[in-house]
């Protein structure tokens, strides 16, 4: 055996240990399924062994399925890749059904041996579906350890028994929370809410396990579900309470998603149909459920970009081949909430910062920004007052640049003015001559700014998103004259804060920015226009994009809105789309409304902050047209403006790896997830009735909905993204 290993010890315990080689997180192969089966069989074989239990060699035990095991469960069924995928999953099953039975009597659940779950760290995905079908899961109390069922964040729902045990195991009502949201959890939280039996000090983890299985009876291992007259926690769905619970779960279902992923209504289905039939019917419409979700086009594209693609990009997929380049001391110009965020990601990742503003004031300040977050944290009990000690002590706040000296990166974070930038480039580069320059834009070109720097092959872009501490990803600008040093630091530099990061080449807005600025100026346009405000919220919300394009410019606020239009069209002078969109955001900027932050935008807010409805004031400046626009129609309008600029990006260089553009654009402004990006969801589509649908989109509205010719050439050839722009073809 190389994943599973196999021991017993004089008290008759076989323990049987999870520990990969060559990986720091183990996860689930069809070579690891079938030694842990054949360690199963062996131990439950053997009389001299009492029970097992069931650990990892690392600090972690599982991080969940290799997902490539799906996809050769698939290829290996040939023309019935439905049939392969659904059988390849009921042998999962049925190992995790012989761990749970553990060789007991059929008939009387007697004579089984007794399984315990071990569990050092981390569980996630099937690493923790494997220890629910034990008899008993000890966690340790690892202040680091998460555990959960993640597997609904990238389109599909956990299928290795995880849905119809814990549903069993709790009632559907207390299983919808874990089960839908996939948010990883501490051992405590799981044990408060009965997923988990006990959290041992780590270094009685073993002994705990151990002394459980020695003295455990029969009785013990036999699961709820098994024993006679099991009735489900909360209800079944045909009992009053749990019709309730099925009803309220499918509002709670359609209301967050709005009905476009369909691994959570897959998710659903098992759990209702499931509860109605006994356990081991139960598991195989599991099992069908989740066949039919990832034989969907949509959760194929979710795994895909938010799993493969997303780890290969984390893993410098595009990295120039340079030594490593991982920052050891950071310096920061501007101490404002972006430079005060950057301080506190690198901080918190161990790297020393020094963050420099023209003020002691305003450069405390920005270090009490660390501090505020921390204070939450442990608040939350998430953060110890050493840890806060610990990281503040990294973060050295000055106005004095000579404190620059030793630092290999500087990221600069001041105002969008080139003037500021350029200035604060030359003092930063007398003091620190050999590091590498980073400048944090949103909008002004990199190679424009590198003008001013002593080295212009040692300048770089680096445009973080807002909130640093919650935003995923990290856009990385190469200038025309930006070297490979230079990107490798960067994205080691994005590695070492635990973000994703995608490489762009330099043009103006990048490639987010050029991406979500439409889709705003639309929504805003349509109001112009006279459509009412919830028609045009409603219609981005129901293809999936977590905001409305009006919620989105109240959020980033107007005024900012305003300033990208002026600054813009001062660089472009008479070639300015000037228009709609303008005469909106002005408007509503002299009416003082910039937004959630003055508490008056496109929404009404309360003294809170909270949204309370549109502005009626806006119907009155742009009443509302008696006959309105399609559903259909605005919901192409929102998305084609987004997806067509995305092309355009691709066609024009500017993006040089599809991966990142899908990655980028949901991490980076939440294009609809379910679609796996803007790229796949073209590919979803295909490129000829794209092209049919952005000819009849530019006929009735005009040129920016024209489509590109890339997008034509690939439409008379029949050809996707994925297929012409597969990463595999790009390498060779």
């Amino acid at each position: 055996m190389t994943e599973f290993h196999y021991a017993t010890d004089a008290d008759g315990v076989a323990t049987i240990t999870w520990d990969m080689p060559g990986k720091s997180m183990n996860v689930m192969t069809l070579d690891g399924l079938n030694e842990l089966d054949a360690a199963v069989d062996k131990a439950l074989a053997d009389p001299d062994v009492k029970g097992i239990v069931i650990t990892s060699g690392k600090r972690d035990f599982a991080g969940g399925m290799d997902l490539n095991v799906l996809g050769r469960m698939k290829d290996a069924a040939g023309a019935e890749p439905a049939q392969g995928l659904f059988d390849g999953i009921m042998k999962i099953h049925a190992l995790f059904r012989k761990i749970e039975r553990a060789g007991m009597d059929p008939k009387t659940l007697k004579g089984g041996k007794p399984i315990a779950a071990a569990l050092p760290g981390t569980a996630a995905g099937i690493g923790l579906e494997l220890p629910l079908a034990t008899h008993r899961i000890f966690v340790a109390d690892n202040p680091k350890a998460r555990l959960g069922l993640p597997e609904i964040l990238v389109g599909i729902f956990p299928g290795a028994g995880g849905t119809t045990r814990l549903a069993r195991k709790l009632g559907a009502m207390m299983a919808a929370p874990l089960l839908l949201e996939g948010k990883l959890q501490s051992p405590k939280a799981l044990k408060a809410q009965g997923v988990i039996d006990e959290v041992v000090a780590p270094e009685e983890l073993l002994a705990k396990a151990k002394e459980w299985v020695l003295s455990a009876k029969d009785a013990d291992l036999v699961k709820p579900w098994d024993a006679k007259g099991y009735k489900m926690p909360g209800g079944a769905p045909y009992s009053a309470q749990g019709f309730m619970t099925f009803v309220g779960a499918s509002a709670m279902v359609n209301g967050k998603t709005q009905g476009v992923y369909p691994a959570a209504k897959a998710l659903l289905s098992a759990v209702y149909e499931g509860a109605l039939v006994p356990f081991d019917q139960a598991i195989r419409i599991e099992a069908r459920w989740f066949t039919h979700v990832m034989l969907n086009p949509s959760s194929a594209a979710m795994i895909r970009s938010l799993f493969l693609n997303k780890e290969a990009l984390e893993k410098g997929a595009n990295r120039p081949d340079v030594p490593d380049q991982s920052v050891k001391k950071l310096g920061v110009l501007g101490a404002g909430m972006m430079g005060a965020g950057i301080a506190y990601v690198s901080a918190n990742a161990g790297i020393e910062v020094v963050l420099i503003d023209s003020t002691q004031e305003a450069a405390d300040r920005g270090k009490a920004y660390t501090a505020g977050i921390l204070d939450k944290g442990i608040e939350k009990r998430k953060v110890t007052a050493e840890k806060k000690d610990e990281v503040l002590s990294r973060i050295t706040a000055t106005t004095d640049y000579a404190a620059l000296k030793g630092v290999d990166l500087i990221v600069e974070a001041v105002f969008e003015d080139p003037k500021v930038k350029a200035e604060v480039t030359k003092q930063a580069e007398e003091a620190a001559p050999e590091a590498i320059f980073a400048t944090n834009t949103s909008t002004l070109p990199i190679t424009l700014l590198s003008e001013a720097s002593r080295h212009p092959k040692e300048f770089i872009g680096i445009h973080f998103f807002s909130p640093v501490d919650k935003m995923a990803l990290v856009e990385i600008i190469r200038g025309k004259e930006t070297g490979d040093v230079a990107v490798a630091k960067a994205l080691d530099f994005v590695r070492q804060i635990r973000k994703t990061p995608i490489v762009v080449n330099d043009a103006r807005f990048f490639y987010a920015n050029r991406c979500i600025i439409p889709y705003i100026n639309e929504g805003v346009r349509l109001v112009k226009e006279g459509t009412e405000p919830a028609l045009i919220e409603n219609a981005a919300k129901l293809m999936g994009m977590p905001l409305g394009p009006l919620q989105l410019v109240d959020e980033t606020s107007i005024d900012l809105g305003v300033k990208i239009a002026k600054a813009t069209k001062a660089a472009m002078g008479n070639a300015y789309p000037d228009g709609a969109v303008d005469e909106v955001l002005f408007w509503m900027a002299d009416q003082g409304r910039m937004g959630r932050k003055s508490k008056s935008g496109f929404y009404d807010y309360d003294e809170k902050g909270k949204r309370q409805g549109f502005w009626a004031g806006l119907a009155d400046r742009y009443p509302h047209v008696e006959e309105q626009p399609a559903l259909s129609d605005v919901e192409h309008r929102l998305m084609f403006v987004q997806t067509l600029e995305a092309v355009r990006a691709l066609e024009e260089g500017v993006l040089t790896d599809i991966r990142e553009g899908d990655v980028g654009a949901i991490l980076g402004w939440g294009f609809a997830p379910w679609s796996g990006g803007p790229f796949s969801w073209l590919d979803m589509m295909g490129a000829a009735r794209a092209v049919e649908i952005a000819d009849d989109l530019t006929a009735r509205y005009g040129e920016r909905f024209a489509a590109p010719q890339l997008l034509r050439d690939m439409a008379a050839k029949g050809e996707t993204f994925y297929g012409r722009f597969a990463p595999a073809a790009k390498a060779a």
